[in-house]
């Protein structure tokens, strides 16, 4: 997925506030940027990094500067965590999803659960519903290994939860881990950081709840859908 708009680098200043961040444009402008992103964002905010904003001219929009990428050493982060839904809306539809091949109907924030909606429902002739829950990883703590989540995240727990019951009810429950990092080739759950999340991992694991997990190409031109990787959770509870 191309991004609608030219990406042009910065310098993060401070992030705060979660969803905000200070940057020095390259001509010495200081600007705020939006960060869609509501983790901790471990690793990837820390004053003096190089980013990658998406500027834009909405009249609607408070903020004319999206924050989009961030360089690590090794490679590129992708930040926005809801680009990763967008992305994959596409690759669902064109079939381009191994794994989630097939289906005849892509239908994304479908309501299930108790107030909750997934994040894709795919559905088609003579085959079970498969209700796939998407999550962003983007955090890294050893060299090409990604981890999930950053921080404890209840509502993600939440989620493990009712895919279990949908699993438990006959239909397929897909769990989909997309790294938006280019320097890591596995997969694993950071259980230190929420032990919750590893423990409702495991009981969804057993209730029958499937795991796919990507990698992702990212150019400042764009985030693309890369190869599946291995997704290791040896120790979940």
């Amino acid at each position: 997925m191309r991004f609608q708009t030219p990406l042009i680098p910065a310098t993060l200043i401070r992030r705060y506030k979660r969803f905000l961040a200070d940057v020095r444009l390259e001509d010495g402008a200081e600007v705020t940027a939006h960060c869609a992103n509501p983790g901790s964002m471990m690793g990837l905010a820390d004053p003096g990094m190089r980013v990658w904003l998406e500027p834009n001219d909405d009249p609607r929009k408070k903020l004319k500067f999206g924050w989009r990428l961030v360089e690590v050493p090794g490679g590129m982060v992708g930040v926005d965590t809801s680009l990763p839904n967008r992305m994959l809306r596409a690759a669902l539809e064109a079939g381009a999803v191994a794994g989630l091949d097939g289906y005849d109907a892509v239908r994304p924030e479908q309501k299930y659960g108790i107030g909750s909606r997934i994040d894709f429902l795919l559905q088609g002739a003579g085959r079970a519903d498969a209700y796939v829950e998407v999550k962003s990883v983007t955090l890294s703590r050893q060299p090409g290994l990604a981890e999930f989540p950053d921080s404890v995240t209840a509502r993600g727990a939440k989620h493990l939860a009712e895919l279990a019951t949908v699993a438990q009810n006959g239909a397929r429950a897909v769990m989909l881990y997309l790294v938006q990092r280019n320097d890591c080739s596995r997969a694993t759950l950071a259980g230190d950081i929420d032990p919750a999340y590893l423990h409702a991992f495991g009981q969804a694991r057993r209730a029958g709840v499937e795991v796919l997990c990507f990698g992702c190409d990212i150019t400042p031109d764009g985030v693309w859908l890369g190869q599946s990787l291995p997704f290791d959770v040896p120790y979940a509870s």
